[in-house]
């Protein structure tokens, strides 16, 4: 599969499909761009599909430590070396963070932009304490199981973590949050320790859809909420039985909510 060689770094990529438009894909802290895996197949039908992995994280090199800018520009100069223009970007949580920068810091390379179950503000301090504690264990000890249940808890809807009919997408997801190495912690020393972008998003002049579960506790609809108020003509969707990892436990919800934006904003 390929790599490419951005801002010094390998990054992992998959590129799918060869439709006129294409959509980039920005996942999530913990895991990689197998988490957009159903939205990758329902759209490669129509558009060019493009998925990566954060540096320190998923198939990517892993480097010193960075931040929200350094992963901005990272995807700035993905999309330049990859597309011929504009693109429309989709980024989950930590992807979203990224998202945000891209359009408001360089807009020639954004047609539309997707915010899925992600904040415009800094990590509020009282998570904090409970985030480094847990970090902490990742650096000494890797992604043990004691962590593994407690950040299940926080992706995911506990409505979905509780279906029986949900086993073994929960168990997958479950070996995907223990693969990871235990630099991974650099990653998340990126997101908790983030600036806010509260004074940019006003800038966002590109069509922008926000998408949040009704039970994501990580970035709250409150949040989505005032992402939305801060965008100008930006559109919010709220999804009923999702937690922080919407294109993972409502694809089909997912899917069409992407799809239809897709073919409106072509």
């Amino acid at each position: 599969m390929p790599k490419i060689n951005v801002n010094g770094v390998d990054i992992f990529y998959v590129d799918h499909g060869k439709g006129e438009e294409t959509i980039v894909f920005s996942h999530g802290l913990l895991w990689s761009h197998r988490m957009f895996g159903d939205q990758i197949e329902f759209l490669q039908s129509r558009f060019r599909v493009i998925a990566y992995d954060h540096r320190g994280q998923g198939q990517s090199e892993v480097t010193s430590p960075f931040d929200m800018d350094t992963l901005t520009d990272d995807a700035a100069e993905l999309i330049s070396a990859l597309c011929d223009g504009p693109v429309h970007f989709a980024g989950l949580s930590m992807g979203g963070f990224i998202g945000m920068r891209l359009a408001s810091r360089f807009p020639e390379k954004i047609k539309s932009l997707m915010l899925l179950e992600t904040s415009a503000n800094a990590e509020p301090v009282e998570n904090l304490p409970k985030y480094k504690a847990l970090n902490g264990i990742v650096r000494w000890f890797g992604v043990i199981p004691p962590v593994v249940g407690k950040v299940m808890k926080i992706m995911f809807a506990e409505s979905w973590l509780n279906d029986p009919l949900n086993s073994e997408k929960i168990e997958f997801w479950k070996k995907e949050l223990k693969s990871n190495k235990k630099s991974v912690c650099k990653a998340v020393d990126g997101v908790i320790y983030r600036k806010g972008v509260e004074a940019e998003i006003g800038r966002i002049t590109c069509p922008t859809m926000i998408v949040v579960g009704d039970e994501d506790i990580a970035t709250t609809p409150v949040k989505a909420k005032f992402i939305q108020m801060g965008i100008p003509k930006s559109k919010l969707h709220l999804i009923p039985g999702a937690g922080h990892s919407s294109c993972i436990e409502k694809p089909k919800e997912i899917n069409r909510l992407l799809g239809d934006w897709l073919i409106e904003k072509s």
